[in-house]
């Protein structure tokens, strides 16, 4: 069924997108920890969707195309991962192996893939919408600003779910609410994107050294997958 779902992909729309993800969480048991992350991403694609229908953005186009190429990312690693934790990105491999594993909260696995998604996916999702649309990944314009605009929201969204994962029957799945709170600590989505920004425009200057660009990339990719085995620790079952 997944397989199915995913064979979709690339989706050409935020519409598409939001379809995908709701086929997956219907999809997917409440023991998997890929659900909650999952989740908290739909969550977050439909909060943008509706911000960028209501005109919030200076350069809706660029966003929504940004949106669009980032999800597509995430679906191919889970095209990966779902069949083979192994066949996944680095980055996406310990949220993969870990799915199943018992004493870990949904919060947990939530953050985990949005470490994986935000530090690995998001700078070389950035570069391929500039090499789509022209223009370059500076910290200066409408893009970037637009780009920092969506933290607000994403922080929002984020502390929606973070107190509807760690309370009532959520919380009960798997650990009490209070021991994940070293995990979140770890975690800060603002800095995460602000980084992801930075290591695009790293991508974008190296774009004529495809050998030093790769390199690059691939420690990038390593050091988000150690990064997520930290937010992956059990915690104590009761």
């Amino acid at each position: 069924m997944l397989t199915q779902i995913l064979n979709q992909r690339p989706t050409p729309s935020i519409d598409d997108v939001v379809g995908i993800m709701t086929a997956i969480d219907a999809g997917l048991p409440d023991n998997d920890g890929v659900k909650w992350f999952n989740r908290l991403y739909l969550r977050v694609t439909v909060a943008v969707r509706v911000a960028i229908a209501g005109s919030t953005f200076r350069d809706r186009e660029f966003l929504e195309r940004l949106d669009i190429v980032f999800a597509n990312l995430y679906f191919d690693a889970a095209a990966a991962g779902l069949v083979d934790a192994e066949a996944a990105p680095p980055a996406w491999r310990p949220l993969f192996r870990a799915r199943r594993q018992r004493g870990l909260a949904p919060l947990q696995f939530a953050l985990a893939g949005m470490n994986a998604h935000i530090n690995r996916d998001l700078p070389g999702g950035i570069v391929r919408c500039f090499e789509i649309t022209g223009g370059a990944p500076d910290d200066e314009g409408p893009r970037h600003e637009d780009f920092e605009r969506v933290n607000d929201l994403l922080e929002r969204v984020e502390g929606e779910v973070k107190t509807e994962f760690l309370t009532g029957a959520l919380a009960a799945l798997d650990v009490a609410a209070g021991q994940v709170d070293d995990a979140v600590a770890m975690w800060n989505v603002r800095a995460a994107r602000e980084a992801a920004w930075t290591n695009a425009q790293v991508l974008w200057a190296l774009r004529d050294r495809p050998r030093l660009r790769d390199g690059f990339f691939a420690r990038l990719d390593r050091l988000t997958g150690f990064a997520g085995r930290g937010l992956l620790v059990p915690c104590a079952v009761r």
